[in-house]
């Protein structure tokens, strides 16, 4: 997947850019807005993906966002991540308002930003089954099912979404508020210990096979 990332800040770029070639993916960089529209324009530039950083030094990010937006080719825009440092809820309603598919905030954990890039990436490339392995625990995404050895349990939304999220990050430590920002929509109203509910649910639909098989591949766990 070609990935275009502006963002105007040259360490920060690079050391992004680094990041994601590990994980195989082509990374261009522009710090100004109108090096990115020359390099989405261009056919044979064209990203499948944007990052885009809304303080830009010759155009608002916003402003870019819109202008990307009407640019289809073959009826279709590439996804847009926007990633800035301003993170007002007001802020976050324009820029998704706006157009972006996602929305992160500086500063952020690079992990974070591969698990949403890769959520973008299958909206441009959808499997029609696909299934998240830990050692014997294997999430169908497809179905919000979760299978261990011979035994299926079928997940409501955001149990699914926490699970899928410490599955697809074997071995992080995510904070409570990193997994609520994965489980719920930003204007959703949220209790204090959702997040122990519904780790609660997961183990008690599970059994006690689960939690050894949580502790035996040094899954996540809530600080």
């Amino acid at each position: 997947m070609n990935i275009l990332l502006i963002e105007d800040d040259d360490l920060l770029a690079q050391g992004v850019q680094s990041a994601l070639m590990d994980d195989k993916w082509s990374v261009s960089l522009a710090s100004r807005a109108h090096q990115a529209l020359q390099i989405i324009r261009n056919q044979e530039t064209r990203p499948d993906l944007i990052i885009l950083d809304l303080g830009l030094p010759d155009m608002d990010g916003v402003d870019l966002l819109h202008r990307i937006k009407g640019m289809q080719h073959d009826g279709i825009t590439p996804p847009v991540l926007v990633l800035t440092a301003r993170d007002s809820i007001s802020d976050k309603v324009r820029g998704l308002d706006s157009g972006a598919d996602d929305y992160l905030t500086k500063p952020f954990d690079v992990e974070e930003l591969r698990a949403r890039l890769r959520v973008l990436e299958r909206r441009i490339h959808p499997i029609a089954i696909e299934t998240i392995r830990v050692g014997p625990v294997v999430l169908d995404t497809s179905r919000y099912s979760l299978m261990i050895d011979t035994e299926t349990y079928t997940l409501p939304r955001r149990e699914f979404a926490l699970l899928r999220t410490l599955m697809e990050s074997p071995g992080r430590v995510f904070s409570r508020e990193q997994l609520i920002d994965r489980m719920y929509e930003w204007d959703e109203e949220i209790s204090s210990n959702s997040v122990d509910v519904h780790i609660h649910n997961l183990r008690k639909k599970t059994g006690a096979d689960f939690i050894r098989s949580i502790r035996g591949v040094g899954w996540l766990v809530v600080k």
